[in-house]
């Protein structure tokens, strides 16, 4: 706790809200109002959606948290434990070159205003996420690698690549692959569209996002609950207390870990651990000086503590990586040995690079608590080498509009899609990383058919980063899942950063 400058304010809120909490609760058996809730469920968000609804445009993992598989579906659907199964797609076959797909898409879908489903939506889509000016976060990894688009008929897809991707299918099931109509695109951002279990409701800015049950859906008889609002809750101390009034009925990505054991031994409560597929990192920019010199940035990296950052800021929840890729990925490379801790190295680095200390800097950190709390811990670690981090706390739109720009210094921020290390291919990602080895790299891997030498790729994929020090690679982010003992079907993992509100329902 000696960390966090923010310890006792955050100590004296989460004493506050459980006495508010406690004193409201004692009025209303916990059961009793489980049990009011048969067909309706409230479940609490640590982030707000930014800039709006539509995740094919926008790269902020909290739009799919509210809209994928909920309101928009993709051909495909990744389960809670990673495995690829049909959804507007019914069957696939894949060519023995790797490089073409043909989709039967399921008949008779509708989007939530009327219009029929086709293989022509399936085309307007890719096509729009491919175009020039796009802002997909996919575009380059996946959607500029699509050579064509044909539609024999309303019910079948042939998509052409124009080199091999063994991860197409996987990509085909996140958000940024979501099937939207042409006569609703325009609108998307502020009332999503699609043909999915739920349609969209109301957003009450700042506070929650309602959605309501679709009974045109083609499964409706299988989806229990009628309503579904998602509250916005990044305060550790509210996110408690809102479990302990019943305000929520859960929360799939608990934020408020010191809180945990409390839950785990309360048997009202169930609470899962799982992991997700973020890759928490210290991003450094690449393209400032002296941060564009690699010893810089070895440096900072050889500065940092990873056990005392998931002890102080994780309550020790949390695996250390190396690279960007977390343990549970096909083809991980455990590298936490390339660039340990090492303060008096962290020192040499910079006097070799020619920096004077102090070295001042801006570390600039959005709400959830791995990025408060882990950057009190980063700083201090920073200061014993002679980097001063002046902190700068940020709401999720202001982090979107700056950071993720290009304009900050270093950040701390979980990664959560899968397979994201493409983004480093990209010299105008926020990164500002431009390796030609890395491109090369990423080259080879998207050609490469058989497997093992995909492996292999991937190995060294991983390495090229640690080597480089990109970014200070932190850990990987466990989920923590936490609800009433009655809701079942909460996602406890996530290989894909969503939700599954259909799975939904009250036992």
């Amino acid at each position: 706790m000696a960390f966090f400058r923010s310890a006792s304010p955050l100590a004296a809120r989460t004493v506050a809200a459980l006495a508010v909490a406690i004193a409201a609760f004692a009025a209303l058996p916990f059961d009793a109002a489980a049990q009011a809730k048969k067909d309706s469920v409230v479940l609490g968000m640590v982030l707000e959606p930014a800039p709006g609804l539509d995740p094919t445009v926008a790269a902020a993992a909290a739009i799919g948290e509210v809209v994928h598989m909920s309101v928009l579906e993709g051909l495909t659907k990744i389960s809670m434990d990673g495995k690829i199964t049909p959804l507007l797609a019914e069957s696939w076959t894949i060519d023995p070159d790797g490089k073409v797909y043909t989709f039967k898409l399921r008949k008779g879908v509708k989007f939530h205003d009327g219009e029929p489903f086709t293989s022509a939506d399936v085309k307007f889509s890719f096509e729009r996420a491919k175009a020039p000016g796009s802002t997909n976060k996919a575009k380059k990894a996946v959607f500029d690698n699509i050579s064509h688009i044909d539609t024999p008929d309303p019910q079948t897809v042939i998509v052409v690549l124009n080199n091999a991707d063994g991860n197409f299918l996987f990509r085909m099931g996140e958000n940024t692959a979501v099937i939207l109509s042409p006569k609703s695109t325009p609108t998307e951002a502020t009332h999503p569209v699609g043909t999915g279990p739920y349609k969209f409701d109301t957003w009450a800015k700042g506070s929650s996002i309602t959605l309501v049950k679709n009974d045109a859906y083609r499964d409706a008889a299988k989806v229990q609950m009628k309503k579904v609002t998602f509250r916005f809750i990044n305060d550790p101390a509210a996110q408690v207390a809102a479990l302990l009034a019943g305000d929520i009925d859960g929360m799939p990505r608990y934020g408020a870990l010191e809180s945990l054991k409390q839950f785990q031994g309360d048997p009202r409560f169930t609470v899962t651990v799982g992991g997700t597929e973020g890759k928490t990192i210290m991003t450094i920019n690449n393209k400032k000086k002296p941060f564009d010199d690699v010893r810089v940035r070895r440096a900072l990296a050889a500065a940092i503590d990873r056990k005392a950052i998931i002890d102080g800021a994780q309550e020790g929840f949390g695996v250390p990586i190396g690279s960007h890729m977390v343990p549970s990925d096909a083809g991980y490379v455990d590298l936490t040995g390339v660039n340990p801790y090492n303060p008096e190295k962290a020192k040499a680095l910079l006097k070799e690079a020619g920096v004077q200390t102090p070295l001042n800097v801006t570390l600039t950190l959005p709400p959830p608590a791995y990025a408060r709390k882990g950057g009190e811990i980063i700083a201090s670690q920073l200061a014993k080498v002679g980097v001063v981090a002046k902190i700068e706390n940020v709401e999720w739109a202001q982090w979107l509009s700056g950071a993720f720009k290009g304009n900050f210094d270093l950040t701390v921020i979980s990664h959560v899609e899968p397979l994201d290390f493409d983004r480093y291919a990209d010299p105008s990602y926020y990164y500002g990383y431009d390796s030609k080895a890395y491109k090369d790299l990423y080259a080879a891997y998207n050609t490469a058919t058989d497997s093992k030498t995909r492996t292999k790729i991937l190995g060294d994929i991983q390495r090229q980063l640690a080597n480089d020090s990109v970014a200070a690679y932190l850990f990987q982010l466990p989920q923590f899942a936490v609800g009433n003992k009655h809701l079942k079907g909460m996602w406890s993992s996530s290989p894909i950063f969503g939700n599954d509100p259909a799975a939904l329902r009250w036992e």
